[in-house]
């Protein structure tokens, strides 16, 4: 009887440190960090600054922690497939190299080698 409270007293402390709890949390809180991005880019209207705001958005999201790099992950990878559907003119390549960008953020690289120049600081 003893070894099974033990047991179950270690894997509810295992669980705490784990912090699954957080997941949804995280997860809707990326999924607002992605909207921000989305709507930044479409308030900045700035020429070539597509990657640079994939980047930033997936970056936002997987600060987050778990959650927020899934949605993330969702996110980007649902909205590239919607627009493989109807392929308004962007074609493969760009698809593709929205991916890269996405990956990089969720990685946490540098944001800068995707920024373009005279981007308003506030972006």
């Amino acid at each position: 009887m003893k070894l099974l409270l033990a047991g179950l007293v270690v894997f509810l402390v295992v669980e705490t440190h784990a912090q699954w709890y957080r997941f949804p949390v995280e997860a809707a809180q990326g999924s607002r960090d992605m909207w921000r991005a989305y709507s930044d880019m479409r308030e900045a209207n700035w020429k070539n600054s597509d990657k640079y705001f994939h980047a930033r958005g997936n970056q936002d999201a997987a600060a987050r922690g778990a959650g927020g790099r899934w949605a993330a992950e969702v996110i980007s990878n649902g909205r590239e497939w919607a627009q493989g559907l109807g392929d308004r003119g962007r074609g493969r390549e760009d698809s593709e190299a929205d991916q890269v960008a996405n990956r990089h953020g969720r990685d946490g690289g540098d944001l800068n080698i995707y920024r373009p120049k005279g981007l308003p600081e506030k972006y």
